[in-house]
């Protein structure tokens, strides 16, 4: 099952002019989520020019994460290519039979995005912000000691059809327990209840998690290039 190309080499423009288009900030032919928000961006077209839209959604020393910049010529609008990374898109066929539900786990909302940060921030620093939680629905898994929140996952890049999961994560001390499996099992039944495509981005060398998701049943769909930019 394919994740059509037109939407996926630039998945975050198309969030951005559907379901997400109540976040976007625009300029010309650049478009970017608040920096509270995710700290993604994407150009309509692979040129100098839209980068230079972008520079100036950009404040002094802040960086994006952006797809599709073709031969775009950063240096000229005063943008840097700081790192570049291969992320995997990865599917989740429809015929796969997914399990029973596990019942600890609960809905999480905004109210509890400092805990989200702070468990996120040990996996992926940077990625979840204080209000990423607005992007989708978010579940965690709490510890029955102490309350901690110890595992959560939820939805990120979301436009009609097809939602990622995304913040997968469990804290160090809680790993080997299958939370990860059990969230994104929660998150699978809720998209099919609702007629969506799970999907989910995985960078290309984090060969555990590439593999736990190939091990769940997740399909390989292509390989993109995720480049942080840097205002020069």
């Amino acid at each position: 099952m394919p994740l059509p190309e037109p939407m996926f080499l630039n998945p975050v423009l198309t969030a951005l002019q559907t379901t997400h288009a109540h976040l976007a900030i625009t300029s010309g032919e650049a478009v970017r989520y608040p920096s509270a928000v995710a700290p993604f961006a994407a150009i309509a077209t692979p040129t100098t020019e839209a980068l230079r839209d972008l520079r100036s959604l950009l404040a002094p020393a802040e960086y994006v994460w952006a797809t599709a910049l073709g031969e775009a010529d950063c240096a000229a609008a005063q943008l840097a290519v700081e790192t570049t990374i291969d992320v995997l898109q990865m599917i989740l066929p429809p015929e796969i039979e997914l399990p029973p539900p596990y019942p600890g786990i609960l809905p999480l909302d905004c109210t509890h995005a400092p805990e989200m940060v702070a468990l996120t921030d040990i996996a992926f620093p940077g990625f979840f912000r204080p209000r990423t939680c607005e992007m989708g629905s978010y579940f965690g898994i709490r510890s029955a000691e102490t309350d901690e929140l110890i595992a959560m996952g939820g939805e990120r890049l979301v436009f009609p059809g097809y939602s990622e999961m995304s913040g997968l994560c469990t804290h160090p001390a809680h790993r080997g327990k299958g939370y990860a499996a059990h969230l994104l099992w929660h998150l699978a039944c809720r998209h099919r209840q609702q007629g969506i495509v799970s999907w989910l981005h995985v960078t290309a060398t984090n060969s555990t998690a590439v593999n736990l998701y190939l091990r769940l049943g997740f399909q390989t769909v292509r390989s993109i290039k995720l480049h942080k930019l840097t205002v020069l």
